[in-house]
């Protein structure tokens, strides 16, 4: 498509006599929010590592921007522009929120770690820091060590990590995995705020953000995907409802 940011071509993965991925076609339209949802075991994860770099496919292609970025390694991909937050939270636990977004703007910025004392009064890093945590709503948790903050904030946090790194696209990999109620309507409603502004593929279990926030929604089930289409066309969907969705909805 012509208006793809990010798409898929037959990509296929397989660990043994296991095809995780399963001939996948898929796009993601710039602006929009792409949600992946399925089963446990219908291979999201492996798919999204695809996409980020983290595996390479057995055959089929990925490419970004209309370039193909199949061979292209999860750091070379992050410098054009895609940045991913991780299922189990992946912050420098030892280090400030602020110390925190402040290393990803260096490292976006190109700039070594091994003069990270002095980086820490440099005010061309701290300052987007800080606007990236009052974008996320931690902007009066700027000080806060990483390990002592709450665990929706660590996943906020890790949000505004990959903010910093100014993407084009963003891999969400279950941002409200293991949150209670009201952390994931905190998460919820910070995702909303970056409609339209990010392009986002979203994987996530939590229908109430996926029918929230999804532009559009593939399903997918032992490595294929059954059906694509707007939240209303999936949740009428028979085929998604007999795999996955369940009569509830």
């Amino acid at each position: 498509m012509t208006d793809a940011l990010l798409e898929t071509r037959a990509l296929r993965k397989a660990f043994g006599a296991l095809i995780a991925t399963d001939t996948v076609d898929f796009d993601v339209r710039a602006g929009e929010t792409h949600a992946v949802i399925g089963p446990n075991g219908a291979g999201k994860t492996t798919f999204i590592k695809q996409l980020s770099g983290e595996l390479r496919p057995d055959s089929g292609q990925v490419r970004f921007a209309g370039e193909d970025i199949t061979n292209l390694p999860s750091q070379r991909r992050s410098r054009e522009g895609l940045a991913r937050s991780f299922q189990i939270t992946s912050v420098y636990r030892d280090f400030s929120a602020l110390d925190n977004v402040a290393l990803a703007v260096q490292a976006h910025a190109g700039h070594s770690f091994r003069f990270w004392r002095p980086a820490r009064e440099d005010i061309s890093l701290t300052r987007p820091a800080m606007q990236v945590l009052e974008k996320v709503g931690l902007g009066k948790r700027t000080a806060i060590l990483a390990a002592n903050l709450a665990h929706g904030e660590q996943r906020q946090l890790e949000i505004a990590m990959a903010l910093a790194t100014q993407p084009r696209l963003l891999l969400l990999d279950e941002p409200v995995a293991g949150m209670g109620t009201d952390e994931s309507k905190r998460m919820i409603e910070l995702l909303a705020t970056l409609k339209g502004e990010k392009t986002i593929v979203l994987v996530e279990h939590d229908m109430d953000a996926v029918f929230t926030l999804a532009d559009r929604i593939s399903v997918l089930v032992y490595g294929r995907i059954i059906a694509t289409g707007t939240p209303v066309e999936i949740r009428a969907n028979q085929e998604v409802r007999a795999a996955y969705l369940g009569e509830d909805l």
